[in-house]
């Protein structure tokens, strides 16, 4: 089926309205103004947040699948063998650091379950065996994943867009993680690199885990967040 030009542009222009308004939804001014409007909407605030995000979503991956057009490259023989042997080894890097998370807190039952009013997070810095190497694991390995698939038009479009959020994105996050844990999270980033592993900046697991008992007192000697 053909692809025409304005279609790309109209699929590149729906996916950037979604990172944008889920980078919106997620910053904290937003959520510090709804805790200020609304503070009974925050207990289910990140719930309905990530349950947008999966409906959201569904049209927009249809709607790429839809557009498929002309291949622009294939992976073959070895170089077939390498692409898929690295987003094998990313979507098992993936699912062994779910282990290291929690996943109440993540999902936002944790927050509905103790009706949190607060609009910041109430977890300490978790620093896994993958953030010892990169500060955003998940951003890395969805890079390799979208990366080493076989190209064509619309998947580029998508896989350009989402490379360009995940590198703006991940500087938002990280305003946001320097409110949150302040001159812990300032000393982790000095250590570690945002995205591209580099062997001689990865954090050793002693000064892991000196950061995050540090986030622990920080925490415990704050306010009490509700």
């Amino acid at each position: 089926m053909p692809t025409y030009p304005i279609e790309l542009v109209v699929l590149a222009l729906a996916w950037s309205a979604y990172f944008v308004l889920h980078s919106w939804l997620a910053s904290l001014a937003v959520k510090r103004r709804v805790a200020l409007r609304r503070p009974g909407w925050m207990a289910g605030y990140r719930l309905t947040y990530n349950l947008l995000a999966l409906l959201a979503i569904v049209p927009l991956l249809y709607w790429t699948h839809r557009l498929r057009g002309h291949w622009l490259w294939r992976w073959e023989g070895g170089w077939a063998w390498l692409a898929n042997g690295l987003a094998l080894a990313a979507i098992a890097g993936f699912l062994w650091s779910l282990r290291y998370y929690d996943s109440g807190e993540f999902l936002g039952l944790k927050q509905l379950q103790r009706r949190q009013q607060a609009a910041e997070d109430q977890e300490h810095l978790q620093i896994s065996p993958l953030h010892r190497y990169v500060r955003h694991p998940w951003y890395s390995l969805g890079l390799v994943i979208l990366w080493t698939r076989d190209m064509e038009v619309a998947l580029l479009v998508t896989a350009l867009v989402t490379s360009t959020y995940i590198l703006i994105g991940s500087h938002f996050e990280e305003r946001k993680l320097l409110v949150y844990h302040g001159e812990i999270y300032r000393q982790y980033r000095t250590r570690v690199p945002a995205l591209l592993p580099r062997p001689w900046r990865r954090l050793a697991k002693a000064d892991a885990e000196r950061l995050m008992q540090g986030s622990i007192e920080r925490q415990r000697n704050s306010p009490r967040r509700s």
